[in-house]
């Protein structure tokens, strides 16, 4: 068995990044890792990462999809990652729509036609919100998705949701690229990042690997004008029967020991979807479950493996 530290510390032998336009010619990142020549294909698996985020940190999950038989495929989001910045500021997670977002989603898909069938998607955080907005909007057709700690929502305190963003709508108006918070994932943070992500320390480090030799793919702080864009997008996720007219099994996997985003908007999304499953953990898993110590993500990745046998089966 390979040894799981060197697994999620080098690009795959046959991964291959490239360069794809976006409609507007925006050069986005893509990633493909086709089966080896001669396998038939499981078939292709869609995986989008979370806000700031690079696939580079999920080798090791990939890799368990990959021996799975799936070919797999994804880009990086517009401004993160190998896809270019949107702020004048460099390391501000910036974006002007989640619409943007939603359109580069919609033209990536409607170019899947020449790799093998079913067709399913799994989406991280940011990527989970966008893939299930992209459902809700019939912007893409997948076989079967994935949401993993899906971002539908966020914890404000005292302070009523709708306050909040009302707060920084305003903000964002006046100073759309500035930094939302000054630093980390989430403004007044005492204690570790690790704290936020997960209870595995080499998990962790990978990350921190990939971060010294690539330091050209780090993002830091979301701006104004994100966090405001996020609000809305979450509250249009939210709103009417869309949840529940959804037709597509959805997998939702989220965690109530997640101090990112908001683990009662991932439960009660999760419920509403008219073809959904959902399943939380408790404070045993922090937000990045694909990333969690073994047992967790060894649930995790079980879970997701009987699904996709349920809903996507193998032509």
């Amino acid at each position: 068995m390979a040894d799981p530290e060197a697994l999620a510390r080098q690009v795959p032998e046959g991964w291959r990044f490239s360069a794809w336009p976006a409609p507007d010619g925006w050069p986005l990142r893509r990633y493909d890792w086709p089966q080896p020549d001669g396998s038939a294909a499981r078939g292709t698996l869609v995986f989008l990462t979370g806000r700031g985020d690079m696939p580079e940190k999920y080798f090791e999950a990939a890799a368990t999809w990959h021996e799975a038989g799936w070919t797999m495929t994804g880009f990086d989001w517009r401004g993160q990652g190998g896809s270019g910045r949107l702020a004048a500021d460099t390391s501000t997670g910036h974006i002007d729509r989640f619409e943007t977002w939603l359109d580069d989603l919609s033209a990536f898909w409607k170019k899947l036609d020449a790799l093998p069938r079913p067709h399913v998607i799994l989406g991280h955080s940011m990527g989970g919100h966008l893939v299930l907005r992209a459902l809700l909007e019939q912007r893409i057709a997948p076989a079967a998705a994935v949401l993993v700690a899906p971002m539908l929502g966020f914890e404000t305190g005292a302070l009523p949701i709708s306050i909040v963003a009302r707060m920084v709508g305003w903000a964002a108006t006046l100073w759309p690229e500035r930094k939302a918070w000054p630093g980390n994932e989430k403004p007044s943070l005492t204690a570790s990042r690790m704290s936020l992500l997960t209870h595995d320390e080499r998990r962790y480090d990978d990350e921190v690997y990939w971060r010294s030799e690539r330091p050209d793919l780090m993002l830091g702080p979301p701006s104004l004008n994100w966090l405001y864009q996020a609000n809305l997008s979450c509250a249009a996720i939210m709103a009417g029967d869309a949840l529940e007219r959804c037709q597509t099994p959805v997998l939702v996997l989220g965690t109530d020991g997640d101090a990112l985003v908001s683990p009662a908007a991932i439960r009660m999304a999760g419920e509403r979807l008219g073809q959904g499953q959902l399943h939380m953990y408790g404070r045993e898993a922090r937000h990045e479950l694909l990333r969690e110590a073994d047992p967790v993500r060894d649930d995790v990745l079980a879970r997701i493996a009987t699904f996709l046998e349920r809903a996507a089966p193998a032509p």
